[in-house]
């Protein structure tokens, strides 16, 4: 008699499908990690600012050129976020910095992916008694 034992584990075919399927993921969060990473050092500037002694009295030319310098420490390149999306929202008497920009990473040939970024910090919050 012969014994029909089943066989377990993956064939040479599923082997390459699920390294072709991990490789896209990676070498999709390889093009992703970049930007996810200026956009925290986004976040850093817009909070270096808003802890500024004179935060809740600045203008928004003078947070502009506070960002920019604070840019350049965090790796963020100035062409990334365009003039209009810094803004300067009042509300309540409340001041909040806004910062919304969309990043478009070339991905494979004629496909690219598109992350949004949105991020708000308070200005009227005066910490340096803090």
């Amino acid at each position: 008699m012969r014994s029909l034992t089943r066989q377990n584990g993956l064939t040479l075919i599923s082997m390459v499908i699920v390294l072709a399927v991990v490789g896209f993921f990676a070498y999709a969060a390889m093009k992703l990690i970049p930007a996810y990473t200026e956009y925290f050092g986004v976040v850093k500037s817009m909070k270096a600012v808003s802890e500024k002694a004179n935060a809740s009295e600045m203008t928004l030319e003078n947070i502009r050129r506070e960002l920019d310098l604070n840019y350049s420490v965090q790796y963020v390149d100035e062409t990334t976020i365009p003039p209009s999306g810094v803004k300067l929202e009042t509300a309540g008497g409340v001041r909040r910095l806004h910062i919304t920009y969309d990043k478009v990473i070339p991905f494979l040939y004629n496909i690219s992916l598109m992350a949004h970024f949105d991020h708000s910090e308070d200005m009227s919050r005066n910490r340096s008694g803090s």
